[in-house]
């Protein structure tokens, strides 16, 4: 069986990726549509062996369609519905309904049932959300998590195109000894770090830690489950990495963490503190699976582990764990299984 394609935001840098993604993963297309704002409609892009032109989505009809990876943004939620109401599956990348009740929030490898109860549109969560949870879900199955604390490290990529150039332009800018100028974020993201992922939203966090909060309880089905969260942007291309302590209920050891992880589907375990091993963003990049090291006991808290994980947050954070749930819905073989 082979499907009708539709890619909603396919000049952008997710876009791209869902173009490799399918690729590399052999998803089984029949056509392939790629859509964007009007801007960009006309424009011709290369895939594979032959020449796509980029539709208008304010204007594409989605009779025909089997899935259709949204990646537009949240101000484009009315292209879903309509896509959706015509008959396309929806895999949608945005914020726009992570916490609809009616939509499934979805992680393939943590949830994937919930993606059985869907009504024509799934979400995908938050890119730090995906990572996190792929490694606190495993653990849960062992032993009921009590609090998690993280805090991340998130590569200017998950912010588009534009955040990579301006990243670029002010280094080039320090080496000329010229001003910095910040557009994309509120000060410059050169040789510095933002504790400011968004915007500022209730309680003084920003809207990307309360997307964390929020998603990993839904995903783990843990609403009880205590996340306090604090984003970070790092002047970092791509592949964004968390620090992570979490607190058990009960007593848990670092080699029962290693072992349970390193069983756990799209998980790999780098951590050898004799060779000085650990995963860095460097080693995720381009990768599918999130990587974690660094996994040891708190000192002052008899039942948490801490641990640092990293993943590429424009594949597994975003357009691989989109195939994968469309994959997961439609019957396709998943090719690691293959």
């Amino acid at each position: 069986m082979s499907f009708h394609v539709a890619i909603a935001g396919a000049t952008g840098v997710v876009g791209a990726e869902f173009l490799s993604i399918l690729a590399e993963r052999a998803f089984p297309m029949r056509s392939l549509r790629l859509m964007a704002s009007a801007r960009s409609a006309g424009k011709r892009m290369e895939v594979g062996e032959q020449t796509v032109e980029v539709e208008d989505l304010a204007e594409a009809d989605f009779t025909g369609v089997d899935v259709a990876f949204f990646s537009a943004g949240s101000a484009q939620q009315e292209h879903a519905r309509r896509a959706a109401a015509q008959g396309a599956l929806v895999v949608d990348n945005s914020s726009a309904f992570r916490m609809d009740p009616d939509v499934p929030l979805v992680v393939p490898e943590v949830n994937a049932a919930a993606a059985a109860t869907h009504e024509g549109i799934i979400a995908n969560p938050n890119c730090s959300t995906i990572i996190l949870v792929a490694v606190l879900a495993p653990l849960e199955q062992h032993v009921p998590i009590k609090r998690v604390v993280v805090s991340t490290y998130q590569a200017v990529s998950g912010s588009g195109a534009a955040a990579l150039t301006e990243l670029e332009t002010q280094a080039q800018a320090e080496q000329e000894g010229r001003p910095l100028e910040a557009e994309v974020y509120p000060t410059a993201i050169h040789a510095n770090v933002i504790p400011f992922v968004q915007a500022f939203d209730d309680g003084d966090l920003t809207t990307e830690e309360w997307k964390m909060v929020r998603e990993t309880q839904r995903i783990l089905d843990r609403p009880d489950l205590a996340v306090s969260a604090t984003c970070v942007r790092v002047p970092v291309k791509r592949a964004h990495s968390e620090a992570v302590n979490i607190e058990f209920d009960d007593e848990v050891r670092p080699d029962d963490v290693r072992a349970w992880l390193a069983a756990a589907p799209g998980v790999a375990v780098v951590d050898d503190p004799a060779t000085v091993s650990f995963p860095t963003p460097r080693d995720a990049s381009g990768g599918d699976d999130v990587l974690v090291g660094r996994i040891r006991r708190d000192p002052g808290r008899p039942h948490a582990i801490d641990l640092w994980l990293t993943a590429d947050q424009l594949r597994k954070g975003a357009a691989l764990n989109a195939v994968q749930i469309a994959e997961s819905v439609l019957g396709v073989q998943d090719p690691a299984t293959a």
